[in-house]
């Protein structure tokens, strides 16, 4: 007997091929990460209404899975502040965004991030500016409404952000913008294919000034992309009510 398991031989082939074995993802992780994605797709697509209590055992039934991964789920989603967990009541959705609480949010963002664009286009490397390339290169509008078609977009406008702060050379301002999860309450609020495409052409123009190593016109590009998505695509949502609870009204 060789003591060598069955599928010592396969793997050495494997080794000598350069072939290396993926490391399979446990079913337990798979379905934990599934089950967060879905509560999470219901929220923002508004299938759980904002400030809406949240059955544990409803959404068990509803994705077909135990109890647990939905708590799992909730307690990953409360650190992104789209559920709160109340003492003795459970979850509930988080309210949407208020005016107030946009305004705030975007005068904190034009406040760190034109600052942030231009020191990037001041201190970036040649492989900084591919990392920038690469990433405008996964932006893409979807084809479809919804947050499952659109939440590629929302990880593009969240990745080029924080690498822009990363770039700045700021672990505090990267960390800080991080902490705000604003694209999630964002996209929460309205997404479109319009904005989609307006998304994508201001971005481009923040990553053309950056590789350039412009810094004033990359700071000029990003007051220009947050002062436009926030004084010209959300805060008129607030005229009436019913544009921040139809999704209708956006698509």
């Amino acid at each position: 007997m060789s003591g060598r398991s069955p599928d010592s031989s396969a793997d050495a082939d494997h080794r000598r091929r350069g072939v290396t074995a993926a490391t399979p993802v446990p079913r337990r992780q798979a379905l934990a990460d599934n089950v967060y994605e879905a509560v999470k797709g219901l929220i923002m697509d508004h299938e759980i209404e904002p400030d809406a209590r949240i059955s544990i055992d409803g959404l068990a039934r509803q994705l077909e899975v135990s109890p647990t991964p939905v708590r799992e789920a909730l307690a990953r989603l409360e650190s992104a502040e789209l559920v709160v967990k109340e003492p003795l009541r459970g979850y509930r959705a988080t309210a949407l965004l208020s005016h107030e609480q946009l305004a705030d949010l975007y005068q904190f963002r034009l406040l760190i991030e034109p600052w942030a664009a231009a020191q990037a286009a001041r201190l970036a490397t040649e492989d900084d500016r591919e990392q920038l390339r690469a990433e405008m290169a996964t932006a893409h509008v979807p084809n479809e409404t919804g947050y499952d078609a659109y939440k590629t977009l929302t990880a593009h406008d969240t990745r080029l952000h924080v690498l822009i702060a990363e770039l700045a050379g700021s672990d505090q301002v990267r960390q800080a913008f991080e902490r705000t999860h604003c694209h999630l309450h964002i996209f929460r609020l309205s997404y479109h294919r319009t904005i989609g495409t307006q998304t994508i052409d201001e971005h481009q123009k923040i990553v053309d000034a950056i590789t350039r190593a412009d810094p004033d016109a990359a700071e000029q590009a990003m007051r220009d992309h947050l002062a436009t998505s926030c004084y010209e695509r959300l805060l008129p949502l607030y005229g009436t009510q019913k544009n921040l609870t139809s999704r209708e009204e956006t698509r």
